[in-house]
């Protein structure tokens, strides 16, 4: 199986090919350009180097969400106009799943924390079976407050391997107020990874999962900030 995979939900913009259960390629760019600018010769790069044909590819993956408003649009703009273009079906990949793999196979939770802001989180807990690396939901991605993730970890009772964006803005609340055992990822496992989107988009597509272009959506989890906004003048 090949998949494109890409993921524009954080503050990496990152691609990866992958052919066969290995990824045959992987680009990671957290600079201060947008998105935008970025993620297609990004895509480009990657299947020159490789000498892939797009036409040749089965599915496109993508990071549909949560995240970030704007780069999550991109994302899911690109990779349904790619999909379009070349008649191929597009496989959906949680952002909070994907994230979870920089702790593969832990004996704890992974738990994936991107920054809100206002001391709010984008957050789940995944578990892996003895027997594989695939995660598995045991917190349902959810929007909340910092301090209300912690319950929620606290009552489970596990050690928590903590990954993503928030890690570095939350470190401090981590290390104060958690009551059970902890990891904080480092350099090389606090991102987002397309090469992890790839990695489920495998397992996803052999379940018939892929849908077509006009059925990939974003995942935001709460609204914009200009509509609460709104609706916040309008009561």
């Amino acid at each position: 199986m090949k998949i494109l995979a890409l993921d524009s939900s954080g503050l990496v913009a990152s691609t990866a090919y992958l052919e066969d259960g290995k990824i045959k390629g992987l680009i990671n760019i957290n600079y201060q350009k947008t998105h935008s600018q970025t993620l297609l010769p990004m895509l480009d790069e990657l299947v020159k180097t490789l000498g892939v044909e797009l036409k040749d590819i089965d599915f496109l993956a993508c990071a549909n969400g949560p995240g970030s408003f704007t780069g999550l649009r991109i994302g899911v703009a690109t990779v349904k106009g790619l999909a379009e273009s070349l008649d191929k079906k597009v496989v959906n990949v949680s952002t909070l799943e994907a994230l979870s793999l920089n702790w593969p196979g832990v004996d704890g939770i992974a738990c994936p924390i991107m920054d809100a802001r206002r001391s709010q989180v984008y957050a789940a807990g995944y578990v892996f079976e003895k027997d594989g690396l695939r995660p598995r939901e045991i917190i349902a991605p959810v929007n909340c407050m910092i301090s209300e993730l912690f319950e929620k970890l606290e009552a489970l009772g596990k050690k928590v391997y903590f990954t993503g964006d928030g890690v570095p803005v939350y470190e401090d609340a981590i290390k104060n107020n958690l009551k059970v055992p902890y990891a904080l990822s480092g350099a090389v496992n606090t991102y987002q990874n397309a090469g992890n989107v790839a990695f489920l988009a495998e397992f996803y597509a052999g379940e018939n999962k892929a849908v077509d272009a006009s059925e990939v959506t974003p995942v935001y989890l709460r609204k914009p900030q200009a509509e609460r906004e709104r609706e916040a003048l309008e009561k």
